[in-house]
Formats: C-alpha cells, structure tokens, sequence
C-alpha cells in the first residue's frame, strides 16, 4: 500500500467553458470566494498566488479575483501576482489585500490606514459603475484591513469610500480591473451577491452553466478512474459529510465499498445504532463496526489540551481503522468526508498560506503514513454544498439535514479532562438540546446546535440542599458557509425548556449557560 495522496475531483473543462481563478494570497475566505461565484452558477477553481500569466491562459478562464489576506503589500517578503495578468485582457476583481496589490501595480500607494476599519461598514457609492449597477447609493459591507489604497493613478476610477477610508473601491480606466476594499463574499455585506453578480456577468459574460449536479457526475467518473477494481474504506461517523461521501462512493463503485464505523465512545447519543440502520438498510452496505470506547478513553485519559485531544484521537482511530481494514481484501484506498472549511481552519490548503486555527480530525491529525491512498471528494465543498449533493444523491432529508458532527466527536465539546462519566452527562444534555430543537421547529432554521460540558462546577441549591455540580453551555448558530456564524436568537421560553430539563433529567448538572458569541471572533466549536 502506498503513500497517503489526496484525490480530489475537478471539473472537467467539457461542463462548461466558463470558470472564474481565485489567486489565494493567504485569505480565510478565498474558498468563501469560490463558493460564492459557484452560487452564480459558475465553476470556479482556487490556485496559487504566484501563478504565471502562462499557465492562466491554460485554464482560460473567464475572470480571475485576487482574494484577501494577511500581508501588508509594502513589506518585501508579501505575497504577489505576476504582474502580466493584468495586461491579458482578462476580467480581475481585486479585493483587500488583493485590491491593494492591483493598485500598487498600476502605479497607486498604499500605506497603513489612520483608521483601521473590522467588521460593519457604511459605503457610499460615488460612481455606480457596472460592478454596483443595482445597488443602492448606499449601503452596509464587511471590512477587514489595517492597510488601504491612499492614493491611485489616474489611470484608475474612485467608486465608493467610507468615512474613514476614501478609496473603497476602484476601476480602471482602460483595463478590466476592479477593486473592493471590502469583502463581498460574506454574508455580513448584504449587496455582495449582487456586486459578484454584476462582475461575473456584465464585466465576465458569464451566463451560468455549470450546476451541482455535473460535480457529482465529474465525481463518479473521476473516483471510477482512479479506483478501477481496488476496494475502497469508508470511514462512518453518521455525520453529513461521512454519509454523501458514502453515497458518492455507492454510486461510482457499488460493492467495491466497504464502509467501517470506529466507536470511539465519544459518539452522540444512540449514534452506533442509527448508522447502522441507515447504512444496512438505505444502502445494503458491507459495514463493520469496531467497538473501541476503551482503547480511546484509556488513550485520552489526562489529557485536557484540545490539540492533543485532535492528534491522539486522528492516531488511534488510524489505528483502529488499519487494523479492521485489515481483514479487508484489496483495501487500498481511504475516503474521508473532509470539507474545505476543515483544510483552511487547519492551515492545510495547499494554495494559500492561511493561518492555522485548529487541526482537524481528517486534516491535521492524520499520521503521515496511513498505508491508504486517500480520496476526499468534497475537499473543495462547504457545508451547504455538500447538502445539495446530498439531495442530488438521493440520500434522504433526515440524513442529509443533521446538523454537523466534528470529527473528534464529543472529545472537544467535553472541556477538560475526558472520562465516561463525564462523556454521559454530555451525550444526555446534548439530546436534550437537538429534541427541543426539533420539537420548537427550528431544527431546519438552525445550522449547528449542540451542548458543551464546562471544566468547571458552581454552587446551587436543590430542595434546599447545596450543590457543587457541572455546568452544561448551550451552543446554537446560525450560518450559510461555517466560515462565518451568528448565534441563534432562540426563543426564550424555549431556553427556559433546555435548561429546566437539563437540570431536572441530568444528574450532576444544576447549571445551564448560553453561548452568545458570533464567529469570528470565536469559533462554532468550542475546542
């Protein structure tokens, strides 16, 4: 068995001969970018910042867009462009960094801002050029930069400022380029659909070909290919991700699959029970389940750090998994339901330098030698994306709606040290939280809601008795992509349900939190 290699489907260039080029200077949302040009029904790709001019004109896209990120333009090690792509004749919507970076090039300045703008800003159009035909004269956008454009040639053409930042946004007067100072791709600037819109078809002619549904089909052919007549491992946590990938796989190879479920014993609750169910009787799966709660707990006993908690839970369900897949002839490639929320938070991406947030189960706390080939089809997905495919798939709503599971499971909602007791009080609290949910009807209009077990205990009091118990937070948002999150304004009578059967119906626990924190500048997770 060979290396761990990634397969990643592409599209392939006989869909649609349309495609947009994200140039990834380090942002966090560069992937945010992509998805939000797919939703206009136009594939786009992410590729190194340092692409040639040459090798662009390979990909022939219809548009390129510099995205965000983290340098300053004047520092000598920052990131940049070859600067011939701006004389191709192809569209470039610049933003941020990526704005800032077109300007430099094209004879403008930047310096560090007097005022540094992050978060909701107030823009006011000046010129409503083709990029903000349709857009009122003014209007809320999301910004993020210590650094701004002070000054531009006259080549270019102010289109919009803030009060603290005078040139928001640019156009060149000859060549296609535009830059935003702001972001458009996420949700926090509610014209930003509109502003890709614009670019993509008045300044690309783009039309819109490409659909969900050609990447699963680009998918299946392409995991036929590469697979031929070996047998493919699944591994199954009953999570969305996991189950679409299996669907994907049962599709492509049918009986070439074998899927296998590690419980680790920091599942949810009933989770063993339900995968087999779904995975037995929905898809007629070969499925092994491999009981390994003890291994794990005794693996995971005193260790309280979260990124060690990432790494010992990624070997040993390595581990587990070698060891069954063992006794599984002509196991030669490994699938994983990773997303690209998971490889950018992990620093992994292989086209940008982002910033490491957290390692992930399927990113960071893989081994180097997994004796696999590795597929991960929905590497270049979001969440809601992989829903959509799902639908596509024929996988049923139940299924394809659950709210996201992490893949070191209820190891980094359990804060603190990780023992069984400890493990049920979570998986109980946890229910309640996901049944009153469902039971209020808001389960659909909420993107991940789940409990938290606090590495603390206060005092109550319980028929007039003092108690020294746990602490249990309720974690509810409300997200389009996972990149960015609000909490879910719950009703509070159905709070007031979460708490009192939690208290009530979970022994240890006489105190139930609600976490109000948007992401960033916290996380969904809590670890």
């Amino acid at each position: 068995m060979s290396t761990a290699a990634t397969t990643a489907p592409t599209a392939d260039r006989g869909i649609s001969g349309e495609r947009v080029l994200v140039l990834d200077f380090g942002s966090q949302y560069a992937q945010l970018i992509a998805r939000r040009v797919r939703d206009q029904n136009v594939y786009c790709e992410i590729v190194r910042h340092d692409i040639t001019a040459e090798q662009i004109k390979n990909h022939a896209p219809s548009g390129l867009i510099l995205s965000g990120g983290p340098s300053s333009v004047y520092e000598d090690w920052a990131p940049r462009c070859d600067p011939a792509i701006f004389d191709m004749g192809i569209p470039v919507l610049a933003i941020c960094y990526g704005m800032q970076l077109a300007c430099d090039a094209l004879g403008g300045e930047v310096s560090s801002a007097p005022a540094r703008e992050y978060g909701r800003a107030h823009v006011r159009i000046s010129n409503h050029d083709t990029i903000f035909e349709g857009l009122p004269p003014e209007t809320d956008v999301w910004m993020s930069h210590g650094d701004q454009v002070s000054t531009v040639s006259d080549a270019f053409l102010p289109l919009a400022q803030t009060s603290t930042c005078p040139i928001a946004a640019v156009k060149h007067r000859t060549l296609p380029v535009y830059g935003l100072q702001f972001h458009p791709e996420v949700s926090h600037t509610p014209e930003g659909g509109t502003v890709l819109k614009n670019f993509l078809v008045s300044v690309c002619g783009c039309s819109g070909k490409w659909r969900l549904g050609d990447f699963a089909r680009e998918s299946i052919d392409r995991i036929r290919a590469v697979v031929g007549d070996a047998r493919v491992i699944c591994g199954l946590s009953g999570g969305v991700d996991s189950s679409v990938v299996a669907a994907l796989l049962h599709q492509a190879i049918g009986p070439q699959l074998s899927c296998i479920l590690v419980d680790n014993g920091l599942l949810r609750k009933d989770e063993q029970q339900f995968v087999i169910e779904q995975f037995t009787e929905h898809f007629k799966t070969n499925l092994h389940v491999v009981q390994a709660e003890e291994r794990f707990l005794s693996e995971l006993a005193g260790v309280t750090e979260p990124q060690e908690k990432r790494r010992i839970i990624g070997r040993v369900f390595i581990e587990c998994f070698r060891a069954e897949a063992a006794n599984i002839e002509d196991a030669r490639f490994l699938a994983q339901g990773t997303l690209y929320p998971d490889v950018i938070e992990s620093g992994a991406a292989v086209d940008g330098p982002a910033a490491t947030i957290k390692l992930h189960h399927n990113v960071g706390g893989l081994p180097e030698e997994l004796g696999f080939d590795l597929i991960e089809p929905l590497r270049d997905l979001f969440k809601d994306e992989v829903r959509r495919l799902g639908i596509e798939l024929g996988l049923p709503e139940e299924l394809v709606w659950r709210h996201p599971f992490p893949g070191p499971g209820l190891a980094v909602r359990c804060l603190g040290e990780i023992v069984k007791p400890r493990l049920d009080v979570l998986r109980e609290a946890d229910a309640i939280v996901v049944e009153e949910i469902k039971a209020a009807g808001l389960y659909r209009q909420t993107a991940q809601a789940f409990a938290v077990l606090l590495p603390v205990q206060s005092v109550g009091v319980m028929g007039d008795a003092r108690t020294y118990e746990d602490a249990i937070a309720v974690r509810c948002v409300d997200t389009d992509d996972f990149m960015t999150a609000d909490w879910s304004h719950l009703p509070y009578e159905l709070l007031a349900r979460i708490s009192t059967r939690i208290i009530n119906e979970v022994k240890g626990v006489n105190r139930v939190c609600y976490d109000i924190s948007s992401k960033p500048p916290a996380t969904i997770e809590w670890e």
